[in-house]
């Protein structure tokens, strides 16, 4: 076996790892601000393993340049994007969930 499909095989399958527990995050996680969480995970390291591997195994320079403009992108993007979306909700009033026992910070 070829070792560049091998670590393809390996980003992509991580990848999907990271989007299937971020879904599931989604799902099950209690709040807004955990929700939030999960969808940054997803995002950032999720799409951005799946991105990985695909860009291992492109075979035109001009593929391969728009996956790396895409990675980048996202990666500038997507926490920005994420910490805007918690701050603002911060600032409109919402708290996080504070479980008993545990003091607020």
């Amino acid at each position: 076996m070829n070792v560049i499909l091998i670590a393809s095989d390996l980003l992509l399958g991580a990848g999907m790892l990271f989007v299937l527990t971020g879904a599931a995050g989604l799902y099950r996680l209690p709040e807004f601000f955990t929700r939030t969480h999960a969808a940054s995970i997803t995002d950032s390291a999720g799409a951005g393993l799946v991105l990985l591997g695909l860009l291992l195994r492109v075979e035109d320079l001009a593929t391969g340049l728009r996956l790396l403009l895409i990675l980048l992108f996202l990666m500038f993007t997507s926490p920005t994007a994420s910490q805007a979306l918690a701050r603002s909700a911060l600032d409109d009033g919402l708290r996080p969930l504070v479980r008993l026992g545990k003091r607020p910070r």
